[in-house]
């Protein structure tokens, strides 16, 4: 007699095949010969039915497969410019897209998590019903692609063939998106091929939808809807970056996720070696949100860049390792000068494969953004048409000459200071963790945590920032962003510092936790530091991760001693640092601190229910040192009122 369990099992095998007879019949149909060789070279089921999935669905004229091969990928190139998603300038290799006028940032009204009925991740997450949600846009994308061609590409997230990997594949009609990910990803082709039948990869499908002069006409209908059950993001009627480009942020989502269940960390982390004395190199990770020296800090004069934007943290050997997610840049463009940024200026002069994304077009196929050097062309063309000075939309706004999140993209390779251990499998040791954000009244330039549960809360956990041009939405504003990760998170807040502490409390010596300043105001309203300084703040966090100089103890952290900076400022910038200087910039200012740890405890007592107790306790803890500290003081207390020991 047969076994009702086994012969379950023999039709649930044999349906198996004709699902995968079915699919693979239907995507010879809707592939060419070469481009269907090619896809079948991956045997995974899994993969091949999910792409026939979307093919039937969306319904593009075209697919495109592409593979790791310098022709596929140069065939994405050469797509971009042919139907007019760029334009070549210029220097040779450099071409200019523009987004629609009104998609030039992440939209996150319209950017949800799908989760079934009952499931609740928390206040900070913007959620839809799962079934309505998948209802919603399975409809949206019905047909979508008629009239484009799909392309199909795989990538690996972290180096390749390592423990950090994680593989993605992504759908989408826009050549300019694939251009973009071939540039800012590691090829995932070949590791699909040795992945197997294995469904742990991440899905993304994205389509411009109906253009109109080029760009999406029904931004009304912008969606961009996460799926964490089955890890799959969808992008719908939207071309710019951070909403399209599946593997940067909306990645970063899923991964936090699989992250949080698995025992690592997904952070939104630059990775930098910093060069110590005799040849040393320290690596140092760093959160910032967008428009706050993030990628000034990684790209830092004299330093060796790992990463700018998102990084893996693994522990292994009772040491954190880091890698880069990618392998390329999408950075603001806003700012960037010869002065303060000789690196990608002169990356921006040279040839190269570079994609400008909506800065201003001159005459002569050159580029200008704000604050570049130079004056202000009189006419050019940029993500409003035909532009000269003082054209204003139809709200009666004023269009700079470049959108204030323009953005570039490119492979590290073309930066002088690529480090050489950018595609470590084993990722780099972190020797210090930085936290910085928008402060004009609180944070000293820069301060080290007493320990590591005292840098996850006070640092990373209570990190607020200005709002800026990255997001939609009015500018100027104090936010509350936790590591600069809040935008990010797929799990509750409470789980993700949890996550944190746990990570680093179980190491002997974690590495060290700062944070930085880099907008400290005077009473003038003038910042009280220059851009470059940020070099010497740097040279003395990789100082203190082997305590190599002392520190002195305040209420809040540990801060440097005057006569270490201004060896170091010597040393570094060739410049005097006077101590009138170093006391207005690290006086520790009583009130704001006091109102800070206010309004951090106020927001987790009303919206992270889960919240750990031992936020309250080291919050409540820093309070009453500040607060003795004003006892005997006053309000603003002078760095020499403090010793370096610590008070009894």
């Amino acid at each position: 007699m047969v076994n009702s369990k086994e012969s379950a099992k023999t039709k649930l095998k044999e349906s198996g095949k004709k699902i995968d007879k079915e699919t693979m019949s239907f995507l010879k149909t809707r592939l060419g010969e070469k481009d269907y060789q090619k896809l079948i070279r991956i045997d995974n089921p899994k993969l091949h039915r999910f792409i026939s999935k979307y093919i039937e669905l969306c319904n593009p004229d075209e697919v495109f497969i592409c593979t790791d091969s310098p022709e596929d990928i140069q065939y994405i190139r050469q797509a971009a410019i042919k139907n007019g998603e760029e334009k070549e300038l210029a220097i040779a290799g450099h071409t200019i897209h523009f987004d629609g006028y009104y998609d030039q940032a992440r939209d996150k009204k319209n950017t949800k998590f799908l989760l079934p009925m009952g499931v609740d991740l928390g206040s900070h997450i913007n959620r839809i019903d799962r079934e309505e949600g998948l209802k919603e846009i399975h409809t949206i994308l019905k047909n979508i692609m008629q009239g484009h061609e799909m392309y199909v590409g795989f990538f690996c997230l972290g180096p390749i063939n390592s423990e950090f990997s994680t593989l993605a594949v992504q759908l989408t009609d826009s050549s300019y998106v694939a251009h973009n990910e071939n540039l800012l990803y590691r090829p995932g082709y070949e590791e699909f091929r040795r992945l197997g039948d294995s469904d742990q990869f991440f899905k993304f499908v994205h389509s411009q939808g109906e253009l109109e002069g080029g760009v999406s006409k029904n931004i009304d209908k912008r969606r961009i809807y996460i799926d964490i059950q089955e890890e799959i993001v969808y992008s719908v009627n939207t071309q710019y970056g951070g909403n399209t480009i599946g593997l940067k942020k909306l990645a970063m989502r899923l991964a936090i996720n699989r992250a949080s269940k698995e025992g690592w960390l997904t952070e939104h982390m630059f990775i930098i070696g910093v060069h110590g004395p005799k040849d040393r190199v320290t690596y140092l990770t760093g959160a910032f949100p967008s428009l706050c020296g993030k990628t000034s800090t990684a790209m830092i004069e004299g330093e060796t860049i790992v990463g700018d934007d998102i990084a893996y943290l693994r522990k292994k050997s009772e040491k954190i390792h880091a890698v880069n997610v990618e392998k390329g840049m999408f950075g603001i463009i806003q700012g960037v000068n010869s002065v303060d940024d000789p690196v990608l200026w002169k990356a921006f002069h040279s040839p190269g494969e570079i994609i400008f994304s909506n800065v201003l077009v001159t005459e002569d196929k050159g580029v200008y953004w704000i604050d570049k050097d130079g004056e202000i062309p009189e006419r050019g063309f940029n993500h409003s048409g035909e532009w000269i000075p003082g054209k204003k939309d139809a709200e009666g706004n004023e269009i700079t000459p470049s959108h204030r999140n323009a953005r570039f993209t490119l492979n590290l390779k073309l930066l002088e200071n690529m480090d050489p251990r950018i595609d470590d499998p084993h990722g780099v040791v972190v020797g210090g963790i930085i936290y910085g954000g928008r402060d004009s009244d609180t944070w000293v330039p820069v301060e080290e945590s007493f320990n590591w549960v005292h840098g996850i809360i006070t640092k990373g956990a209570s990190l607020e920032s200005e709002t800026t041009a990255a997001t939609i939405g009015k500018e100027g504003v104090r936010k509350f962003n936790p590591m600069s990760n809040l935008d990010f998170l797929s799990i509750f807040i409470g789980r993700y510092i949890e996550d944190n502490l746990n990570f680093g409390i179980t190491l002997k010596n974690p590495p060290p936790i700062f944070s930085v300043n880099y907008f400290l105001k005077a009473s003038d309203g003038n910042f009280m530091n220059d851009k470059t300084d940020k070099r010497v703040w740097l040279r003395w966090m990789e100082l203190r991760s082997y305590k190599e100089v002392e520190a002195i103890e305040t209420p809040s952290g540990l801060i440097p001693r005057y006569g270490d900076l201004k060896r170091l400022f010597k040393e570094v910038l060739g410049k005097d640092y006077p101590e009138e200087d170093y006391i207005k910039q690290f006086t520790v200012r009583i009130p704001e601190n006091l109102a800070k740890i206010d309004r951090i405890t106020k927001i987790y007592e009303t919206s992270v229910p889960d919240a750990p107790k031992i936020l309250f306790k080291v919050l409540k803890e820093q309070r009453q040192r500040l607060e003795k500290a004003r006892r005997k003081y006053g309000d603003y207390i002078s760095p020499n009122e403090f010793s370096s020991k610590k008070e009894e």
